[in-house]
């Protein structure tokens, strides 16, 4: 099972970095995109940090998770 959680750290990483760029987009359907994007970026994270113990780095994307779920609602409705 560890192994599978390892699996995530670069992908996770990838598609974080991936959805930074997409969110410069000025158009509200890309960066929604890219806040699911972070979305998926995070619960990767979270899984990841479940693994190694990072209870921080947990804590964190939750965080996140909150603001990007946040971001796709003001995103709707513009």
């Amino acid at each position: 099972m560890e192994e599978i959680f390892a699996l995530l750290e670069w992908p996770a990483m990838a598609i974080s970095l991936a959805a930074a760029w997409w969110m410069g987009s000025k158009k509200p359907g890309k960066r929604i995109v890219a806040f699911w994007m972070l979305i998926v970026g995070n619960l990767m994270w979270i899984a990841w940090g479940w693994g190694e113990a990072a209870w921080a780095l947990i804590a964190l994307n939750v965080g996140l998770l909150a603001l990007n779920v946040r971001g796709i609602r003001k995103n709707e409705d513009a």
